[in-house]
């Protein structure tokens, strides 16, 4: 299946691939997909994960491929159907799923956030969910699922102690994070990095709407000289946000940082394109730190 499909940059749209384990369906935004292919032998890894079900090596790259039937708790995937070989975070990653039914588009906006009741910041592994001709599709958070997986592939908040005694600041940095659990990851580690006045938001426009206030008040340079927006959210996406910030002559001098799993090559042009000062892999909170001090200090 060609994954390959353009978007514009901003339109706050995104592709969802729509696929079924265990007879239900499922989605995955396909800017983090690399490829689709049908189940391979893999080799178990010893004392591994049980999500994990091994490793394999198509075209000289090796793989960890994981059960994602098992990570939903319905037990363990026959040896048939599809990988979906996936890129974000730098990682390469196979989800073993049963059937890929197809592609569509939408907005951010027709994205709902999960209650709590389907999922909550600490043990959920959903990011959204979406309607399509009647039925309910739900929008995994695979970079929760690996991580709960490997915690090492996380935020390396512990690289913020390598930066040594910082001194405090009060710039004011607004933060645009749909994750509760990484939104707090974020403050916090910035609040240890010296910065303590942070605006923290759920989304992009959530943000949109604090930097409207500030402009509409006159206030902009005393609550937002810099932006940090991850790039999946619902309402309104990363790109979007940053394409409204640099496109009004008000803002367009803010920097912004892209600090998203999402950041691979080809994002990265989408990034420049919009006028994104900086764009970082989830991973690098060490780096964040030390691109905001260039970017504000």
């Amino acid at each position: 299946m060609d994954t390959n499909i353009l978007l514009e940059n901003g339109t706050n749209e995104l592709e969802i691939l729509e696929f079924i384990v265990d007879g239900n369906s499922y989605g995955i935004n396909v800017a983090k997909i690399r490829e689709i292919i049908t189940y391979q032998e893999v080799t178990p890894v010893p004392n591994a994960h049980p999500s994990i079900e091994g490793i394999f090596m198509p075209r000289d790259v090796m793989i960890t491929a994981i059960d994602l039937k098992n990570c939903l708790q319905r037990g363990q995937s026959e040896p048939k159907g599809l990988f979906i070989i996936t890129n974000f975070n730098k990682l390469d990653i196979a989800f073993h799923v049963d059937q890929v039914l197809g592609i569509h588009r939408v907005s951010w906006t027709e994205i709902i956030k999960p209650g709590t009741t389907v999922s909550n910041p600490e043990d959920g592994i959903s990011t959204g969910i979406i309607k399509i001709d009647g039925k309910l599709i739900i929008i995994l958070d695979f970079e929760k699922i690996v991580t709960d997986i490997s915690p090492e592939t996380g935020l390396k908040v512990a690289d913020i102690a390598e930066l040594g005694v910082r001194t405090r600041n009060d710039v004011p940095i607004l933060i645009a994070e749909d994750s509760p659990l990484l939104n707090k990851l974020i403050v916090d580690s910035l609040k240890k990095a010296g910065y303590e006045n942070l605006i923290h938001t759920e989304n992009g426009q959530e943000a949109w709407d604090v930097i409207c206030e500030c402009k509409e008040e006159g206030t902009l340079d005393k609550h937002v000289r810099c932006i940090i927006t991850d790039i999946e959210m619902p309402l309104m996406d990363g790109h979007r946000l940053t394409k409204l910030v640099k496109s009004d002559s008000a803002t367009k001098d803010i920097p912004v940082v892209i600090f998203s799993s999402l950041v691979n090559e080809e994002m990265k042009k989408k990034g420049v394109a919009l006028g994104a000062d900086a764009q970082l892999s989830k991973p690098e909170i060490g780096n964040l730190v030390r691109i905001i001090d260039d970017l504000v200090l």
